[in-house]
């Protein structure tokens, strides 16, 4: 049977998924949020686990994740939140954050938590490949949990193939090197590097994120990929417009 995440990419389109940092802007926000980009036609969403250190993430989403936990944002606080996601929410939903605050919680306790919730995939970054393989592997399985892993412009083909080996949604197609939120745009580096991985013919379909920020950037992205996911621009918007800023925001990256 396929996961939520598996039945949306294989429905025609290109899929457009939007990353916000739980408990941000407003601790009490993540729901509405999440309400409010379901009924604007969004395909799937990224919910951040806000941390103290977020190394892979630029000024803005750090930002965020700083006020959420401020704001007294928990792993704790945003499972509560969820526990009822389901009733009113039922595009995929993925957690995105770094390992730690997962191995703080305990691992069988979180997967088994994002399965009672409704959760369907987790992007954790710094979590290895071979250590998942290893060690997590069959944890995240037996709670219906996929594992989304991060490939970059320098990753090898070596390395893509067993990326795709090990996956069962899609592949996290990162745009460039360096942090989220600094590319002004896609030149001639970013088509060679999407085409080349596109060309691999990989089991999982793939999705672009960091530095799709606007239409343009969005329509770049899915000529060779079957989506993008959009955070920091998202994250600006919902500081300036908040949650009633979303329909306008999500109707400019992809007009009905």
């Amino acid at each position: 049977m396929k996961n939520r995440i598996q039945q949306k990419l294989s429905e025609n389109g290109k899929i457009l998924s939007l990353y916000f940092t739980a408990g941000y802007p407003h601790l009490n926000d993540t729901i509405p949020i999440l309400r409010s980009l379901e009924e604007n036609g969004v395909d799937m969403v990224e919910i951040g686990l806000p941390f103290s250190d977020p190394l892979a993430d630029g000024p803005v989403i750090q930002a965020s994740s700083t006020r959420a936990l401020k704001n007294g944002m928990t792993t704790a606080k945003l499972f509560d939140q969820l526990k009822d996601v389901r009733k009113s929410v039922s595009i995929p939903l993925v957690l995105m954050g770094y390992f730690n605050p997962v191995l703080q919680y305990g691992v069988e306790a979180f997967c088994k938590q994002c399965e009672t919730i409704g959760i369907d995939g987790l992007i954790l970054p710094d979590l290895p490949l071979a250590e998942y393989n290893l060690h997590y592997r069959s944890i995240f399985e037996r709670h219906g949990l996929t594992n989304i892993f991060l490939i970059t412009p320098q990753t090898s083909e070596e390395r893509i193939r067993e990326i795709d080996k090990a996956s069962q949604a899609f592949i996290y197609m990162v745009s460039s090197a360096s942090t989220t939120g600094k590319t002004t745009g896609f030149g001639t580096t970013h088509s060679h590097y999407f085409k080349r991985v596109a060309a691999m013919d990989l089991n999982n379909p793939l999705v672009v994120g960091f530095g799709i920020k606007d239409q343009e950037t969005y329509q770049a992205a899915i000529q060779y990929a079957q989506g993008a996911i959009i955070g920091s621009a998202f994250i600006k918007m919902l500081s300036e417009g908040g949650v009633d800023g979303i329909p306008g925001f999500v109707k400019s990256i992809r007009p009905v």
